[in-house]
């Protein structure tokens, strides 16, 4: 049963993954500019590159070829692992993706791992207890969290953390003290919603007619949280956050760049400043199928926590 519902995710992809394919080709193909003229400006250093060089680069690069053509050469390619390289540092751009993936990879766990231990006691507390003054504490700090923009976060962790404290580094990459107020930062925002759904999860749970006959039956209150109502109310927190930890690759953006982390948000960032075609085609690439297989991870962990979507696919 389970190795056929997988199976059929794994299928669903595959339209899925076309789709992004072509969106991802035509997005930076049909972009203002000549990736021949562009590279040949970056590789002589030059603003004037002779147009014979261009057209014969073109010519190299498949540019002349129709559309389509040119879209079927680039996927050949990239299903193979090339994806071309980079026109700033003439390393292959899936070097570069490689370089700067674990650095992200690692800000995405800490800043899931800090908003876990952040979100998910507080909400279940306010769940717990609706109305109460921790439900309006909690309240209070998703409002807050919600309405401070990452940005002004940063700058706040590293005037208070990093230099009136100077507990952290200010900015770059080295050991893990590096990553912690970025992480932090993004998990503030993260936390607000996180928080709210657990909290109405947990009510909504403590409501059903099963919780019910359990307390009748003189179940402990705390048995009933962590036997019963905390595996049901966690699935919606879940699949928020397990979205989330893909939107973190593609949206640590402002965040890389203000810490001066070197993961995939900043390299996207310097290669569209610098219209290196290749490294951008292949960071979005790389963040819509992490973003992809998150969401298929999400999915099967949902079917293990709740057997009755295992039974009603199959």
């Amino acid at each position: 049963m389970i190795p056929y519902v997988i199976l059929s995710r794994l299928l669903q992809l595959i339209p899925v993954l076309i789709g992004i394919s072509i969106i991802t080709f035509m997005v930076v193909t049909l972009s203002p500019g000549d990736p021949a003229e562009i590279s040949l400006r970056a590789t002589l250093g030059t603003e004037s590159p002779p147009k014979d060089a261009i057209e014969s680069l073109r010519e190299e690069m498949g540019l002349n070829e129709p559309l389509h053509i040119q879209y079927l050469a680039w996927v050949s390619r990239a299903i193979r692992g090339d994806l071309g390289y980079s026109i700033q540092t003439k390393k292959t751009t899936l070097d570069e993706i490689k370089k700067a993936l674990p650095v992200t990879f690692l800000l995405a766990v800490l800043a899931m791992s800090f908003t876990a231990l952040i979100a998910i006691p507080l909400g279940i507390a306010a769940g717990v207890r609706p109305n109460s003054f921790i439900d309006h504490v909690s309240r209070s700090i998703s409002i807050i969290s919600l309405s401070t923009p990452e940005f002004f976060i940063a700058i706040l962790m590293i005037l208070i953390w990093a230099i009136y404290f100077n507990l952290f580094p200010v900015a770059g990459s080295g050991g893990l003290q590096f990553y912690i107020l970025p992480a932090i930062t993004l998990a503030i925002g993260l936390s607000a919603i996180t928080m709210r759904i657990m909290r109405t999860s947990m009510v909504e749970v403590l409501e059903q007619d099963y919780i019910r006959t359990a307390r009748a039956k003189g179940v402990k209150h705390k048995q009933i949280i962590r036997q019963h109502a905390l595996k049901n109310a966690s699935l919606p927190v879940i699949t928020y956050m397990g979205t989330q930890f893909g939107y973190i690759f593609g949206g640590a953006v402002i965040v890389e760049n203000i810490f001066a982390l070197p993961g995939i948000g900043r390299l996207l960032v310097e290669s569209v400043q610098s219209m290196d075609i290749m490294v951008i085609q292949g960071c979005i690439l790389t963040f819509a199928l992490i973003y992809v297989l998150i969401n298929l991870v999400v999915d099967i962990a949902y079917m293990y926590l709740d057997p009755t979507i295992r039974y009603q696919e199959g």
